[in-house]
């Protein structure tokens, strides 16, 4: 396991692997110099990791809108084959937004996922999922959410995974910690994240938390019309979205598919990958190759 830090003469490096879906992408926490446009709690993680030992590495394989089959089939054993010494593994909420999603069925394969991560002997990094309480338009996804989330607690246990359990933390019930869609964090809420996995493995950070404010209840009429937005301009997407099977994910690329070093500065290493892919991309359109006559 990982040791505690703050001693002199202790060895802190390593290599995070993060996986998942938009929850570990980074969605909410935009920021135009980042890889898809997006920071969030494991880029923020990492540059902490980058300052308390430089030779730390990351990689995070995370896509949007991805199920928890296609994290499994796309991302674990890539993520495997770099050795590294600690992986988050965060899938399964878009599973559970699925008109009729199957808990039993989804915790099974969870649990064969996480049964692979942990026969590596990396240390492997859960989340639970937050369970939402803002509004009653999503109360059957609230059931399906708690009854996941007491899954990943036991088998956090019985695989001995250090579990992140923010759905139990009063803090991240704070409005301020979530994006308008009431599904992903805010950039708070995602700061607050990367604190919370650092101190819980144990790395020390400088990460400036904002003081969390409750939000003053309104009227009866303002609450009613914020309901009635949500429901128009995040509800009704994510249904069409999912009738019609068409997610953002299915055009995204990860966002550090081969290990950095956050420590050489990641917005520097992001301009350097865009620049590198764009190179590519000119590369492939000039080739003659596969033209038609």
């Amino acid at each position: 396991m990982w040791p505690p830090a703050g001693g002199m003469g202790i060895d802190m490096s390593g290599l995070l692997v993060a996986i998942g879906d938009s929850f570990t992408e980074g969605v909410g926490d935009p920021h135009l110099h980042y890889p898809n446009g997006v920071r969030g709690w494991a880029d923020r993680l990492a540059r902490q990791l980058g300052r308390a030992d430089p030779s730390w590495r990351y990689a995070n394989l995370a896509i949007r809108s991805k199920f928890l089959d296609q994290v499994v089939a796309e991302q674990l054993e890539p993520a495997i084959a770099m050795g590294p010494s600690h992986i988050s593994f965060n899938a399964g909420g878009n599973d559970l937004l699925s008109l009729r999603a199957d808990v039993d069925s989804i915790a099974r394969r969870y649990e064969a996922a996480l049964a692979r991560l942990t026969a590596t002997g990396a240390r492997v990094i859960l989340v639970t999922t937050f369970e939402p309480r803002t509004s009653r338009l999503v109360q059957p996804l609230v059931r399906r959410v708690g009854d996941f989330n007491d899954v990943i607690r036991d088998l956090a246990a019985t695989y001995d995974a250090t579990l992140v359990d923010h759905a139990r933390m009063p803090e991240f019930h704070e409005q301020m910690l979530w994006a308008p869609d009431r599904i992903h964090m805010s950039r708070p809420g995602h700061k607050r994240m990367a604190a919370t996995i650092a101190e819980r493995i144990g790395v020390p950070h400088t990460l400036k938390l904002r003081d969390l404010v409750p939000v003053e209840p309104v009227d009866w009429r303002r609450a009613l019309r914020t309901e009635v937005g949500f429901a128009r301009d995040e509800v009704v997407p994510l249904l069409r979205r999912r009738i019609t099977g068409r997610n953002e994910g299915d055009t995204t690329r990860p966002k550090w598919p081969v290990p950095i070093h956050p420590a050489d500065g990641m917005k520097r290493l992001a301009a350097q990958q865009a620049m590198t892919t764009a190179l590519i991309h000119v590369v492939d359109h000039e080739s003659p190759h596969g033209s038609g006559p």
